[in-house]
């Protein structure tokens, strides 16, 4: 019979499995949701991007809980949930000025929870598939400064927001389908 021990390797890939396949699906849902939208900042893109960083919370709090079974990093976490706690009241407060508004604070948040996320997946590597989220968390960080960038173009628009998310999605599922292969090796 396995003890804890010797079990609690594979339970903390397994619960971060599951939860970047849901991280994708939500992303791409959105993205869509987003795109088909983004042309005027009215109620339901407003809701829209208030919804993303508090699902991000969501998700932060499922991953502690995993997490925390196994004795894993998770203070880069609760920093994440905060930052992304702040960018959903943020997002609220600039969706009622307008598109820049809207990307400054996504900028800002894009920026530092890409820092996060590259310290937690550095601290996670040996878990496997966490190459995928330091590269996230370091394309994450240059696209927020760029979203900045562009808040003060003429015409600026939410579309690449869409484009982030799925992008983002997209590793989150290489990052869950590299963590089942890694699961298997064990």
């Amino acid at each position: 019979m396995k003890t804890l021990a010797e079990t609690a390797p594979t339970s903390v890939p397994v619960a971060l499995r599951k939860l970047y396949l849901m991280r994708f699906l939500f992303a791409a849902v959105w993205a869509v949701l987003l795109f088909s939208t983004a042309d005027t900042l009215g109620a339901l893109t407003g809701t829209l991007l208030v919804i993303y960083p508090l699902f991000d919370v969501a998700c932060a709090v499922i991953d502690i809980r995993s997490a925390q079974v196994n004795d894993q990093p998770v203070r880069g976490l609760y920093v994440n949930i905060v930052l992304s706690t702040l960018t959903g009241i943020g997002l609220a407060v600039a969706a009622t000025s307008g598109i820049p508004a809207v990307l400054r604070v996504w900028g800002a948040w894009a920026v530092t929870a890409g820092i996060v996320q590259l310290i937690v997946a550095a601290a996670r590597r040996q878990l496997g598939g966490q190459w995928a989220m330091i590269a996230s968390g370091s394309i994450s960080t240059l696209a927020g400064a760029w979203f900045i960038a562009q808040a003060s173009k003429e015409g600026a628009s939410l579309n690449n927001l869409a484009g982030y998310a799925f992008l983002g999605g997209v590793f989150f599922l290489v990052s869950a389908l590299r963590l089942g292969r890694t699961r298997t090796e064990v």
